[in-house]
């Protein structure tokens, strides 16, 4: 299973396991079991310290337990963890041997104190990048606290399982057997999915910091570009994300980043974050930004409240929420989201793999997923509501060639139609004779571009007709103070180099904003009471 150069690496990561770990595999007779055999065999002779046996009786078969010796530590893989999910499988093995993980202090006592019997299943794919996260989350939960228990299920090996939960998307959690969350998820938003009393505490902990000289909105690569060149400057920086690293985090393949051939979107999104963490930044992530308000005068302070109550307040603001994937607006789409519709075609392509799909979008990223899809699923049917597509004549050219897609231009999808649960076709109209189509098929895949991150400012800033913030050359905004950069502006060309670009300027905007300012003075103490 393992070739010797991840024996080589697997060996070198196992000698950090402080505590005897032990193996627990529950095998059936199909040949995924002996593959999982031979893997967990291969594991245990790279260790003194790990033990492999395979006598579980676990009713998912094949699937392992991972448990510190003499405990029962409630991490699963129904999989044969490789792929992405080896990062997965190598982190569990090190942290059930008591390597400690790399997670603040009080993170880690939130998971010890949930209180209740907690069973998570996580379904995903091993060409998931998006699911790693949530896996990693969870088998961290189970491995801190014993009332956790998760199971990482490959929904290729388990397709009835996958068929009878009409699971379409993933990574697909379910919570004490109820679903729980879909798409990519870190532990912070988990817990404070299960730990009721969890935004209060953040809430008072925001509203303690110290007002910031920059605080940016965003933690997409314009917003950690902005960090490091404002934190270069020596000045109170601060970070605020929903997730670090946005749109990057669902990227797959990343080759136009200069001095960067090649890479991922998770790979390159932890560099983001470790360029960043490696200055003065305080990054508080899994916060969403509810409003913003400025002050007009000089030296004034901006408010920026956030989703769970708490306050931030900064001398200068710099706004790089990102976009989002366009959605098509037509009946059937949201009803049908995540039961066929989907937007990831590396995450949920293998789902529909010997099935029949429809790719909308015939821009570059509608054309590369077509041309992924093409080589999982039986057929795949591309819709293009122009007259000719609009991706890259060598992406065009691959796609002509493939023997199992069907191009449809000039067509505009009018309904994702469906049997109550799950997708069963898609109607398109032929825009030169009128002529209405049914295609059926089991999944559909959107790819027509991006909406920018704004509903929350509407009203307080100038925003163009299509949503983005409006910017001049320096990034500032219609608000003193208030900077933007990156896909939420109007700055053309929406790609990552851009804007960490965009994401620079408006720091050195912002800085030369600052050292023009007056320093607002602090509100006088109250005199104490004489007795």
């Amino acid at each position: 299973m393992l070739d010797d150069n991840l024996k080589t690496q697997l060996k070198a990561y196992l000698e950090r396991v402080l505590h005897p770990v032990e193996l627990v595999a529950s095998l059936d007779d199909r040949p995924a079991s002996a593959e999982m055999r031979e893997l967990l065999e291969e594991i245990a002779q790279l260790s003194d310290k790990v033990s492999a046996r395979f006598d579980g009786t676990d009713a998912r078969k094949p699937s392992f337990q991972i448990s510190r010796a003499g405990s029962d530590m409630g991490v699963r893989f129904a999989a044969i963890p490789m792929g992405h999910e080896f990062t997965s499988l190598v982190l569990a093995l090190l942290q059930a041997g008591g390597h400690p993980p790399k997670v603040e202090a009080d993170v880690i006592d939130q998971i010890r104190s949930l209180d209740g019997d907690l069973v998570f299943e996580t379904y995903m794919s091993l060409t998931c990048h998006n699911c790693p996260d949530v896996v990693q989350a969870l088998n961290l939960m189970a491995v801190l606290n014993p009332r956790v228990r998760h199971v990482a299920v490959d929904g290729g090996l388990f397709q009835a399982e996958v068929e009878e939960r009409q699971i379409m998307a993933v990574p697909a959690v379910y919570l004490n057997g109820k679903p729980f969350g879909s798409g990519r998820m870190e532990l912070a938003e988990i817990l404070a999915k299960v730990d009721t009393g969890a935004a209060a505490r953040d809430a008072a902990k925001l509203n303690q910091k110290e007002a910031f000289d920059v605080l940016i909105i965003g933690g997409g690569p314009a917003g950690a570009a902005a960090a490091v060149y404002a934190a270069r400057k020596g000045i109170r920086t601060g970070v605020v994300a929903e997730r670090f690293g946005g749109q990057t985090l669902d990227t797959m393949g990343i080759e136009n980043y200069i001095a960067i051939p090649e890479t991922n979107g998770p790979k390159f999104t932890a560099a983001l974050e470790a360029h960043v963490r490696s200055y003065d930044v305080d990054i508080m992530n899994g916060q969403r930004v509810a409003s913003l308000t400025a002050e007009t005068e000089p030296g004034g302070l901006a408010t920026v409240k956030l989703a769970n109550g708490g306050e931030l307040k900064s001398r200068a603001v710099i706004l790089a929420t990102g976009a989002r994937w366009r959605n098509v607006n037509v009946p059937g789409e949201q009803e049908y989201k995540n039961k066929g519709v989907a937007y990831c075609p590396h995450c949920d392509g293998p789902l529909f793999k010997g099935k029949k799909v429809a790719v909308i979008g015939g821009g570059n990223s509608g054309v590369e997923a077509a041309i992924d899809l093409a080589g999982l699923v039986d057929h795949v049917t591309l819709i293009e509501f122009a007259d000719q597509l609009k991706a890259d004549a060598v992406l065009v050219a691959k796609l002509k060639s493939l023997p199992n897609v069907t191009i449809h231009t000039n067509a505009q999808t009018t309904e994702v139609t469906g049997d109550g649960q799950k997708v069963n076709g898609l109607r398109y109209k032929d825009r030169a004779t009128g002529t209405e189509h049914l295609v059926e098929l089991a999944g559909v895949f959107v790819q027509i571009g991006l909406v920018p991150n704004t509903e929350w400012l509407k009203g307080t800033l100038e925003l163009s007709r299509h949503g983005e913030i409006v910017i001049d050359d320096k990034c500032a905004t219609s608000l003193p103070g208030v900077y933007a950069a990156g896909d939420v502006t109007t700055v053309p060309y929406k790609q990552i180099i851009t804007a960490a670009g965009e994401g620079s300027k408006a720091a050195l905007s912002a800085f030369d904003h600052l050292i023009r300012s007056p320093v607002k003075a602090a509100a006088p103490q109250a005199e104490p009471a004489l007795a």
